[in-house]
């Protein structure tokens, strides 16, 4: 969502934002090259250009991973990146918009934001004349969107779920931010595997994962609904659209002692898998993203659009499925570790 931010605590925060520099030090050297390489191969050039760079917030490891490798993809190619960062406040975000589109930059590339919120500022940059490019954006008004198959994600996240629990059982749900593109992908495919397996069931009402907080309102919510199903086998996994729940989900089991239960998110924040990598715990996949290359590909993007190509309406970067017996394999393709 992945659309995150959980800021009830300094010390989390810095943690993801220190794993996010540690995997760029272990793979940004060969990254970097191997970047450096294609662009000269491919001749995209940027120079001279002047690149908007909009997000909707940095506090994720996703969406820091992806802004800073944004950035670090213009000046590579020449241009001047012109990032601005809304903090996951949506009055902020559509004042950057107004803001970039005052400033009349050659391209805007948006990375993630609620629909409603953004679309009618894209629109505006449309038409102004300033092409629009997102990453995990479902516009019309973008030219292209660099993502993730959330269609592959979402029916390979669910259907790990269901294997796991042996195709039944009740399962708890966060559902907050449908009208975010990947998180409403990501759910329908949910809904689409668990409907052919009539004995998994989702727990209604279904739970409203927040922003900010979301570790500690996760926690909250998930130690609720234990109390409300106090057996042992009455509930067998717990599943979110993105990780920083599956975060606090899985840390209110272990405070419970209801380790039976299996969580499951998307996006492969660095906590999330190394809790994967534990035996003892109870989070049993993380879909990774590569959120750093999505960045890149935007940008890649951009330089080919300015440069006359015609762009596919979406370009797809993989994403790699971990679980307790591959998660440590992903976890170095990443560089975390």
């Amino acid at each position: 969502m992945s659309a995150h931010q959980s800021n009830n605590e300094i010390g989390r925060r810095a943690l993801i934002k220190l794993s996010a520099l540690a995997g760029v030090a272990v793979a940004g050297a060969s990254a970097l090259g191997v970047t450096a390489a294609r662009a000269e191969g491919e001749g995209l050039s940027l120079k001279g250009k002047r690149i908007g760079i909009s997000a909707a917030g940095t506090d994720h490891f996703f969406d820091l991973q992806a802004y800073n490798a944004q950035i670090a993809e213009v000046k590579l190619l020449g241009g001047e990146p012109i990032a601005v960062d809304a903090g996951r406040n949506d009055g902020k975000l559509v004042a950057q918009l107004q803001t970039l589109i005052a400033q009349k930059p050659d391209a805007i590339v948006q990375l993630l934001g609620t629909l409603t919120v953004i679309d009618p500022w894209l629109k505006k940059a449309r038409d102004a004349g300033i092409p629009v490019l997102t990453i995990d954006v479902g516009s019309s008004n973008s030219l292209n969107n660099s993502t993730s198959d959330n269609w592959g994600i979402g029916k390979d996240l669910a259907l790990q779920l269901v294997s796991d629990i042996g195709g039944e059982g009740n399962i708890v749900v966060f559902n907050g931010f449908y009208g975010v593109t990947p998180c409403a992908i990501r759910y329908d495919q949910l809904v689409n595997v668990t409907k052919y397996f009539p004995k998994v069931k989702i727990i209604q009402p279904e739970l409203r994962d927040v922003i900010p907080n979301t570790v500690q309102d996760a926690f909250t919510q998930i130690t609720a609904i234990l109390n409300k199903y106090p057996e042992k086998g009455s509930i067998k996994a717990i599943w979110s659209a993105w990780d920083i729940p599956q975060l606090g989900a899985t840390q209110a089991l272990a405070a419970a002692g209801r380790t039976e239960i299996r969580t499951y998110g998307v996006d492969g924040s660095p906590e999330v898998l190394q809790l994967v990598a534990d035996p003892a715990s109870p989070a049993a996949a993380d879909v990774a993203q590569q959120p750093a290359e999505l960045g890149r590909q935007a940008i890649r993007n951009v330089a080919l659009l300015l440069s006359g190509k015609t762009l596919p309406r979406e370009s797809y970067v993989p994403a790699l499925l971990a679980n307790k017996q591959n998660v440590n394999e992903v976890s170095k393709k990443l560089g975390i570790g």
